[in-house]
Parts: C-alpha cells; structure tokens; sequence
C-alpha cells in the first residue's frame, strides 16, 4: 500500500497581510534609532543573500561610529590651541541684579583675576569661556540668546522679577534657547530658616518657562559656582537647528574704513569667532537693523587661547586671506522690475470705443465751460493744501478701485460707524490756470481750522474707534462673514470681483489668475525643497569654516552701523544662503498670546521677528489646515486673529530657507513694553497660495412649500436674482437648494432644496474672492525709531546701570 503524502497548502497561495501603513516614526523607532539600532530596508525582488547575526552587528557599530563622530565634530571647535570660547550669556532677570558683581564671581572661583575681559580661561577643564553681560534692554536679550550657547539668568534673593523679566522669559522661550541656568544672588543675607524656601519659590518660577532648569545655583557659593563651571565646560552645547544651519558671529571688534567719495559709507570690518555653519565670500551677510551687504574678503586671523595674556585675545600670525567674492557673488537686487508694457495687448471693441468717446465728449464740455467762466469745482478732503490740491484729479476712480478691497470689510458696519470712519471733504474753487481761488471769509476763519484737537476729544474719537473694533470683532464670531445686500446698489456691481464655489475644497481656481502688478516683483522656485537642501549643501565646502577667528570686510555699509557697536550691547551678525535676499510672499503660523486680549485684525501694524531678521508688516491672516494643503490650495481668509486657534500669516518678505520661529510685537504707545501679540514659525514660501475671503449673503423664507420656498431680503431687483442664479445655496439647518426663478420686481426668488425647510432657518449664499498682500514690508531699524519707541525696548535700570550712569 502506497505511503500516504501530508497534505499541505501551496506557498503562492498563502495569505499575506497588509503591512501597517504609518506616516511618522512611532515611539518605539526613534527609542531604537537614538540607541544605535538600524531599521534595514527589505531589499526588493530576490535575495541573494541572507543577513546574519555578525550582519546585523556590523550595522550597528557602523552606526555608533557616525554618531560618534558627529559628537566629536561638534565639541573639537572647543578644544585644542586654537579653541572657540563657549558663549555665556548673563541676562539680568531683577532690577537689583548686578551682572558684573556674578561676572566677577566666576572669575574668583577658579582664582583668575577679573580685568574687565569676557574671556574666562579655565585652564583645570582646559576650556574658554566669554561672559557676555548684557542690560535690561530686551533686543540686547534676544540678540544674545540667539547666539549663546548657554543662558545664566541672574535673580535676586530679596526682590522679584518684574514685569520686564517675566516678557524677557516669555520672548526667548519662543524663539528658542540653549540650555538655561539660574542663579541667584544675596541667598547669603536671607534667614538661615528661608534659604531652602527662597531656593524653591525661585526653582518653581524658572521652572513654568523652562523646565529642564533642575536647580538655583547660589552665587555666593564658591562650591557651585565650580559646579557651575564644570557643567558648562563639559557639557556639549544644545543644538538650535534654525541658527546651527547658518553661519553666525558675536563680533569682538569692529573697524571702518569712511570712502573716499562718501564718508559716510565704507568698509566695515568684522572680527570674531565663525559659528554655526561654514562661510563663502559670495554669500551675504545681515546686520540686524541695516540689512544686507556684500563681502570684499574673508581673512583668518588665527589666535591661542594658552598663550593669552590678561585672557585678552592676541593674533599669533599674519592674517591670512581665505576667500574672496567671485563673479557669482549674490546680489542686493531684492524684487525684480516689472515690465508694465509686457501684458496681454488686444485691440478695444465697439461698445469700449463708444465709452471712451463720451468720456472724451464730457471733458471737453469741462474744459469749455471751465474756460467760458474761468472757474471750476474740484472736490478734496479737508486740510488739503493750494499745492495738493493742484495735483488732485476730479476722476477718483482709480483711487476708489484700491480701497474697494479695505471697504469689503466695512460694508456691515452701521451708519453711525461709517460715518465715524468715513473721512471729511470740502469744495475749493479753481481759476482757469488751475490755481485754488482764497474766499475772503476763508481767510479769517483759517486758524480757526487749522487748531488741533483737543484732549478730551482725541481721547472720546480714540475710545470710539476702539469700541467700533470690539464690535467688528464680536460680529465676526458671532456672525462670521454676514454681510448685507446693499439696497442703494446693485448686488452685482458690490460683489463683481467675488465668485462662487462648488466646493471650496475641491473646485478649480487658477492660481495665476488676474494677479496684481506687485507679484511681477517677487521670485518663485520650481521646486522650493530641493532648493532648499542644495542651497545647505553648498555650505559644506566654503572656505571659512566654523571655528576659526576671521575678519569678514563688508563694503557699502553706513557709518550708523560701525557707531552702534560699544562694549555693553552685543554686536550679532548673521550669513544668509543664496537666495535669502530676494523678495517672495512667504507664509508663517501665528497663535494669539492668550495674555493679549484686544482684537487683532488683518492688515494691523505688526514688529515681526522673523528668525534673526526683524521687519515692520502688516500680514494677512488665513485658516492653518492641519492636514496639508486642499487640492486647490485655497484657504479662507480671517478678518481677525481668532484666540485659541492656529492661523497663517501672509507677507511680502524676503526668502527663508527652513523652520525659524516668529513673533509679532505690537508697539505699545502707552506702557515701557511692546504687546507680545502672537508666536509661531515660518511655514513656507509659496506665492500659489490662495487666500479666499468668503462673503455670506443671507435671506429669509417668506413662503415654504414642501421642498420650494419664496426667500426675500437676499437681493432686490429681478436683475441681480438672475445674475447669481448659478451659485449653490444651502441653510443654517443644512438644507443644500439653487434658485430657480425670480418673482415680482422686488428681489424674491423662488428657491428648490433637497427637503423641506422650517420658517425659522436662513438661506445663504456662498461668495469668495481673492485678496493679496501689500507690497509694505520693511526692514525694522533701532536708529530710524524715535527716542520714546526706543525706550519700549527698555527695562527699569539695575543699580549698576545706574551706578555706570554717575
């Protein structure tokens, strides 16, 4: 009898599952990739070979080693003859904190002798350190925290922080830090029995800004000033990607050289340390509050640290020039010229023709009538002066077309807020030459015009204006976007630039479709990514690398800028990548400051600092979709800035090549600080983003019949009903209908839904239209500020500041 065979399945047919499809490393993954261990990806098709245990082992070693090396990389620029000092910022958090009294503490400790250097050579850890002491003045702060590679707070026992300190912390918690430290002075004069309570009440209040902070140091305590110490020369500075991915200085020295031809430009000559990333002499280089300029050369001026003496630094050699601009050295061209005589060019049809012909009929019966009389009436606003007044045309309608966009905003307001906003004209007579003509009663009232507002009344019209916007703002969360159909004009002239939608997701809309003459202006990528990645990649091989002590000579810089450098404000300098001058409409997320309660409406003036560049703008706010873009990019504009949600802002801006975080500051006129009203970063540079602004028009049910309705209070004229008879309409209830047919001759329109509707639902009416930024973005400059918006920035004066001051 034949051996029966065991039955089995054949392997072609075995079920496979589907594998698990993950966006984004899970805990488990970055657990094992931080520990060294390599995730292999399977090889496709067939296996010539099976990886062994001594495989899977060698993967890992490999692994371990890069890691390794990326370690010693990153601490070697802080060791050896030629060593970089670590940057140690000490920022006064108290108005009592004395900077150069715990300066000098870390000086003792180690026993140095303190001579008014910034250079702490402790030689026991075999490592430099520069203490930069900056005052109470919060762009000295931000500029110092964005370069230093570790942040000492100084508080006091006895007094605590101010308001100033606690918007320092708020402000470098949003741009990003190094690893902070706190210490505290005087614990030595408190209570033997409150020392530990004054110690926690101090660790708690550092620890809501910055958690990692583990423990108050004491710097009456020689003990942990030492610990101190040994933690910063040991440790490996905290990695900021935004700042790490650009070449950066602290400046040590400052020299300019006046032209010949203009002393008031010339050559600036930077020297300091090179941190960050490597640098070519083609890029450019930002000073904060003077903008871009061009590099004449690059020269390495060598130093050493063990031979220092009085730990000032001493150049051992000559210097040497490591690189200079070549031809393709970046220009300070930032926006292109935009060629008006390069559109579309067709000839006019009949029906413009005879539009022009009477237009052209009607100026000269003007002209005739103005030279048979002599006289004529031109309307203008009230203040306006005889020379002005010259150079006002009676035709405003190109005038009228700009600010059609700003009055799309205005057009629910009441009558009593329009006529509060709305802006005061007066007739003036013109003779034949043009020339205003002066009544004789003008004369004797004219001071009587010209007297200015009193306080009482600025204060009233101040606090009017103020309560219109917290009405516009409560309007638009409680009726967002409702707007009225205005009687006195037909509904299709108001809203001739909007459009409906089928699907505001989904539908069409051609991203280069009527654009303004200012896009003609800016710079586009093909592909923004990749852009991206070879611009960061071009770093790698420039001469002057990280590390070393250069002179970097810019040419064409003001004298302003050279004058700005003393010994106790940091001098911060930034390289930019290829590209980072140029112009683009570049988008960035915002979130309101809770703190702040006052409505933030687009098109506000806002301080923004952008990363390490600070600008006066005025953004645009949209909807952030969390999950990516729509499929027609377009995303609905925001009139205000909503509290507890995340928004996008949109500027004309230069370029920005990866994440670096944002902050908008609104000049305070009133208080010592500016109003921190919002934080975010940068999200992208793309000018095919579309801000859609939506425009509600609502009606009510007059008749209902089953799924038909008569709706009133939409439109009124037959004209208009028939004009937007193709645009979808749905309910507040969620009945989706069309119109169908108009009735009578006052705007009721016969309407079909997919099911019966209630008399107390509304009918709506989707309307959208595109808005853009303006072209008024601006470099925020310190010395262009007047002395009052300069002392915003400044907090109340420590003692040694006024010690100094005597």
């Amino acid at each position: 009898m034949a051996k029966e065979e065991a039955f089995h399945h054949r392997s072609t047919l075995k079920q496979k599952h589907k594998p698990f499809k993950r966006r984004f490393a899970t805990k488990n993954t970055l657990r094992d990739k931080s520990k060294g261990r390599t995730q292999r990806a399977p090889i496709k098709g067939k296996v010539q070979r099976k990886h062994t245990r001594a495989d899977r082992r060698n993967a890992v070693r490999t692994e371990q080693r890069k890691k390794r090396e990326q370690i010693l990389m990153s601490t070697r620029i802080f060791s050896g003859r030629h060593r970089t000092p670590k940057i140690v910022a000490i920022i006064p958090l108290c108005s009592n904190t004395n900077t150069q009294s715990l300066v000098k503490s870390l000086f003792d400790s180690v026993e140095e002798p303190f001579e008014g250097s910034p250079l702490l050579n402790v030689s026991r850890f075999k490592q430099t350190l520069q203490l930069v002491q900056v005052n109470r003045n919060l762009l000295d702060i931000l500029d110092v925290a964005k370069v230093a590679d570790y942040m000492v707070m100084g508080m006091s026992a006895d007094v605590e922080v101010d308001e100033f300190g606690e918007h320092c912390l708020s402000a470098i918690q949003n741009q990003g830090h190094a690893a902070v430290f706190p210490v505290v002075q005087g614990l030595d004069q408190v209570a033997a029995k409150r020392r530990n309570d004054v110690r926690k009440s101090l660790q708690s209040f550092i620890g809501h800004f910055f958690p990692d902070a583990e423990k108050v140091i004491s710097s009456d305590s020689t003990t942990d000033l030492l610990a101190l110490l040994r933690v910063l020369t040991s440790q490996v500075p905290k990695s900021i990607k935004w700042r790490d991915t650009r070449p950066y200085m602290l400046a040590d020295k400052v020299e300019f050289a006046p032209s010949s031809e203009n002393p008031q430009v010339g050559h600036l000559a930077l020297t300091g340390y090179l941190r960050g990333s490597n640098l070519s002499a083609n890029r450019l280089i930002h000073i904060p509050s003077f903008g871009d300029f061009q590099i004449e050369q690059i020269d390495n001026v060598p130093v050493s640290m063990e031979h220092a003496k009085g730990n000032e630094i001493e150049e051992d050699d000559e210097p040497v020039v490591l690189d200079r601009p070549t031809a393709e050295q970046d220009s300070l061209v930032a926006s292109n010229e935009p060629d008006q005589l390069n559109n579309e060019q067709t000839w006019p049809e009949d029906e413009e023709m005879d539009g022009w012909k009477q237009q052209m009929a009607k100026m000269e019966e003007e002209e005739e009538q103005m030279a048979s009389n002599g006289k004529r009436t031109l309307r203008v606003p009230k203040g306006t002066s005889a020379y002005q007044a010259a150079w006002i045309a009676d035709d405003e309608e190109s005038d009228m077309s700009d600010s059609d966009e700003d009055m799309d905003d205005y057009s629910d307001a009441s009558s009593t807020g329009a006529a509060e906003d709305a802006e005061e004209y007066e007739d003036i007579q013109l003779d034949a030459a043009g020339n205003p003509i002066e009544n004789e009663d003008e004369g004797e009232d004219e001071g009587e015009d010209e007297n200015l507002l009193s306080a009482e009344e600025e204060a009233a019209q101040l606090k009017a204006y103020l309560k219109e916007r917290e009405r516009q703002n409560r309007d638009d969360l409680q009726f967002p976007d409702e707007v009225d159909t205005p009687m006195d004009q037909l509904a299709r002239e108001r809203f001739a630039r909007f459009r409906g939608l089928q699907s505001f997701r989904t539908s069409p809309w051609d991203p280069y479709e009527n654009l303004p003459l200012d896009y003609a202006r800016i710079f586009q990528f093909e592909n923004f990514k990749r852009t991206q990645q070879r611009v960061v990649r071009m770093c790698a091989d420039a001469p002057a690398k990280a590390g070393m002590h250069v002179r970097i000579v810019l040419k064409q810089v003001p004298v302003q800028a050279s004058l700005c450098f003393t010994k106790d404000r940091p001098y911060v300098v930034f390289g930019l990548h290829q590209y980072e001058h140029q112009m683009s409409v570049v988008h960035f997320t915002v979130t309101r400051n809770p703190e702040y309660t006052e409505p933030v409406r687009s098109k506000d003036p806002m301080v923004m600092h952008f990363g390490f560049r600070r600008y006066n703008v005025r953004p645009l706010y949209s909807q952030h979709l969390h999950g990516g873009a729509t499929v027609n990019n377009v995303h609905k504009f925001e009139r205000f800035l909503k509290p507890g949600e995340v928004s996008v802002g949109t500027v004309f801006a230069p370029i920005q090549f990866g994440t670096v975080p944002v902050s908008l500051y609104l000049p305070s006129s009133k208080g010592t600080l500016p109003t921190l009203v919002g934080t975010g970063s940068s999200l992208e540079v793309n000018p095919s983003r579309i801000l859609a602004k939506r425009v509600i028009l609502t009606g009510a049910p007059f008749k209902i019949h089953r799924r038909s309705a008569v709706v009133r209070y939409m439109f009124f004229n037959p004209e208009d009903v028939n004009w937007f008879k193709p645009i979808q309409l749905y309910t507040k209830y969620g009945k989706v209908g069309h119109i169908k047919e108009s009735l009578g001759t006052h705007g009721y329109m016969k309407c079909i839904f997919d099911g019966p509707i209630k008399q107390m639902d509304t009918v709506c009416m989707n309307l959208y239209k595109r808005v853009f930024p303006k072209w008024n973005t601006s470099l925020w400059s310190e010395h262009e500020q007047t002395d009052e918006q300069t002392q915003q920035w400044v907090g109340p004066a420590t003692e040694q500041d006024v010690a100094m001051d005597i």
